[in-house]
């Protein structure tokens, strides 16, 4: 069997990228002042930002079932027997669920895996896959292998603004503007696909030290019983600064000097929802 990889933009793995590695990269799509772009084809994170910046109407959607019937269509012509399809977590997002039911009408050759994981966690994941595959690992028994291993990912997000949050409802603007007067930062977790508030704090320096000992706690308890070689110490952010994402990664660097930390920019479909200037931090388990 000859099985294609295949996952959207929110993995962070962008589209030339999946080129290199033989996976297929679906771009998500983005709405600013009603208008649709897609992500990496149409639309960069510099301009993402730049409309977020001047609080544009900016939100998103899932990929159309034509859109993503046409990737499945075009990838099993190129010669592929079978695609495992990774979108993004079905906790964020209803393209899990729009993917899944699509798929029924393939009679088994499209396998979605309901992952439970959004950007660099997500992105292992793509990986796993791509390895799993290139050793012999039908689509089937990958989807089972990165579905057992679904909800070892934790995800901690501080943001440097609250307007985009106001917008989703998940705090009021009276709250909003007492906590900007007292530069109080929120920390956000998502474990498992869901959003949950997790602290706040005063200032981004003690919310970066809060998320800093909060993965610190998930390594002694939680994946205490895993090889070091199966977790992955992971950073993102949407910075607009170069020097602010370097002096991030420095700092989780220093702080875990055993990993090797790497980075990407948090996607635009992400983005879109937590605004500019945010930092992430995440720890995950691999299935390789």
């Amino acid at each position: 069997m000859k099985t294609a990889v295949m996952t959207d933009t929110n993995s962070g793995i962008s589209i030339q990228e999946g080129k290199e590695n033989h996976i297929f990269v679906l771009p998500m799509p983005v709405i600013i002042d009603g208008k649709e772009y897609l992500e990496e084809v149409t639309l960069s994170h510099e301009m993402l930002y730049q409309a977020l910046n001047q609080n544009r109407e900016v939100s998103t959607s899932q990929p159309s079932p034509a859109m993503l019937m046409d990737m499945w269509n075009e990838i099993l012509e190129k010669g592929y027997d079978e695609i495992v399809y990774i979108p993004m977590t079905s906790g964020l997002s209803g393209s899990c669920a729009t993917a899944t039911g699509l798929a029924e009408d393939y009679n088994g050759k499209i396998q979605v895996v309901d992952n439970h994981r959004i950007s660099l966690p997500l992105l292992d994941s793509v990986y796993d896959a791509e390895y799993l595959s290139e050793n012999g690992k039908n689509a089937l028994e990958i989807k089972e292998i990165l579905e057992e291993n679904a909800y070892r990912n934790d995800i901690y997000i501080t943001l440097h603004q609250l307007k985009r949050i106001i917008k989703t409802g998940r705090i009021t603007t009276a709250g909003a503007a007492i906590a900007t007067v007292l530069n109080i930062k929120p920390i956000l977790k998502i474990q498992g696909g869901k959003l949950d508030a997790f602290a706040k704090a005063r200032g981004m320096k003690n919310c970066e030290t809060i998320m800093i000992e909060a993965v610190k706690k998930d390594l002694a308890g939680k994946y205490a019983g895993f090889p070091k070689e199966r977790l992955r110490l992971c950073t993102a952010g949407t910075f607009e600064k170069k020097k602010d994402e370097l002096a991030w990664i420095q700092k989780v660097q220093d702080a875990f000097p055993e990993f090797k930390v790497q980075y990407r920019p948090l996607a635009c479909s992400i983005a879109c929802h937590i605004g500019t200037n945010t930092e992430g931090i995440a720890i995950d388990c691999i299935s390789r």
